[in-house]
């Protein structure tokens, strides 16, 4: 590359945003753009907890303590919605961008991730290491990893069935439930477990022990005022954690599943194609979704860097889409958008980077991006 040209892609800025037909930067000196956003405050950090776990604890004895049917279960979806917010900031805090301080950081995400029975150590491996390490990368990250039609053709009856179901649009809670939490976070067997590290077993001993609690409580709390224990369960426990379960599974789908986004079964190809930048999507929202949400869905920014926390991620993405104009997916939600793409995106052609349905039919073409030399001796 000429060094006039390594100058150009230096230079980028909101003022001089980069030319669409020139090859993306470096991730270092993309980064670079975000490093002012970079700065976690402890203060607003703990404040935000305490505000959602606060939250969550109204909306949870809500549910004990109010007699109406109706109430515990809106108050049980609200509980759940918050649960998700709260992981939120347990993922910024796992992220070590929640506050300045590590140990810190660790304390609070463990407790922002007992809602969610969430065992921190865990989830740590499979979002920071393996997520944001191969994100989009078959074969490394296994977060809604599309087969191809070889190896959906080959599983048998009832796995195509699931297969099915949870790319019908009506299934990121079941897929979240029994495909990351079940199998590969609470107490997951030798085959998924990463490794067996004490501290594993550790967390998940720690969420147990919340849960624990927090069923007795809610037993406590429904004889106490002569109330169905069942009810109680059901609409304090059952309705919070199936809610969350879908709403996790809904962002993780949203984030890297578009008829745009392509993923790769090539290290060497996966490499060339910037994949912190070509492998996202920017979710945005008529309404505050977004910010209710803490921002996740600036999810372009959070992959270029993670150290940018949840309450700067908004500025980072302006930043990014600003400076890297028609390189960033952008995507304004509608329900009739969503459920489209759970149509198109059944299964993936790896090799032609296009989108299949379950019969093997292309549905969409993803966005080839352009992609630089290999590097030399590097291979597939």
């Amino acid at each position: 590359m000429s060094n006039h040209l390594n100058s150009a892609l230096s230079e980028p800025s909101m003022a001089n945003p980069l030319a669409p037909d020139l090859p993306l930067p470096h991730r270092k000196i993309i980064r670079s753009w975000l490093i002012p956003m970079a700065q976690g405050e402890t203060a607003k950090a703990i404040a935000l907890l305490v505000m959602d776990a606060v939250l969550w604890l109204g909306c949870i004895a809500g549910t004990i303590f109010i007699e109406s049917v109706l109430i515990k279960i809106v108050l049980g979806l609200v509980a759940g919605f918050v649960t998700g917010r709260i992981f939120i900031l347990g993922h910024d805090a796992c992220h070590q961008s929640y506050t300045p301080h590590r140990e810190l950081n660790k304390v609070l995400g463990r407790i922002a991730f007992l809602p969610s029975l969430t065992p921190y150590s865990l989830w740590d491996v499979g979002h920071n290491v393996v997520h944001h390490g191969q994100t989009n990368l078959k074969g490394f990250d296994f977060v809604w990893a599309p087969l191809s039609k070889a190896e959906f053709d080959a599983l048998p009856a009832w796995r195509k069935a699931l297969e099915r179901l949870y790319r019908s649009g009506w299934g990121p809670v079941f897929y979240y439930l029994i495909e990351i939490w079940w199998r590969r976070e609470y107490f997951p067997n030798a085959k998924n477990k990463p490794g067996d590290r004490p501290i594993f077993l550790k967390d998940n001993l720690l969420v147990t022990g919340f849960a624990i609690i927090w069923i007795a409580c809610l037993i406590a709390g429904a004889l106490a005022t002569g109330q169905s224990v069942w009810l109680g369960l059901i609409t304090g426990f059952a309705v919070p954690f199936l809610f969350w379960n879908g709403m996790i599974g809904f962002v993780v789908y949203v984030h890297h599943t578009h008829t745009s986004v392509s993923w790769y079964d090539k290290k060497s190809e996966w490499l060339r194609a910037q994949p912190f930048v070509s492998t996202t999507v920017h979710l945005t929202f008529n309404w505050i979704w977004g910010s209710l949400m803490h921002h996740i869905m600036e999810h372009t920014a959070h992959h270029v860097d993670m150290s940018v926390p949840l309450y700067r991620l908004k500025e980072a993405q302006n930043t990014l889409e600003t400076i890297l104009p028609e390189r960033i997916f952008v995507q304004k939600f509608s329900w009739a958008w969503y459920f489209e793409t759970a149509r198109k995106c059944k299964l993936y052609d790896f090799e032609n980077k296009a989108w299949l349905d379950f019969d093997g039919n292309k549905t969409a073409d993803s966005v080839r991006v352009v992609l630089s030399p290999a590097p030399a001796g590097q291979n597939g």
